[in-house]
């Protein structure tokens, strides 16, 4: 835990998300309006989205993860994965 005022690093993760077939363009602007969001590219590949997060937690990047991004229609899939440096 943070003393007095020293400042908790950020979680800075990646979010994989694969969508239904041709929902990709729809998704993306969606995403890209959700808190935290630093970047969401549609991208070639296994998944079709990958959207950039910086949020105060892991608790925020669980809700957001399945609060949000999992409930956007079109969204079939997420994976998640916290940057460790």
């Amino acid at each position: 835990m943070a003393g007095p005022g020293l400042s908790r690093p950020m979680v800075h993760a990646y979010v994989m998300v694969r969508t239904a077939a041709g929902a990709s363009q729809d998704v993306l602007p969606v995403l890209e309006g959700l808190d935290g969001v630093t970047e969401a590219h549609v991208v070639a590949g296994k998944h079709d989205v990958i959207v950039e997060f910086e949020v105060p937690d892991t608790a925020g990047l669980l809700s957001r993860v399945t609060s949000e991004i999992q409930h956007v229609e079109g969204v079939e899939e997420t994976r998640t994965y916290i940057a460790l440096d």
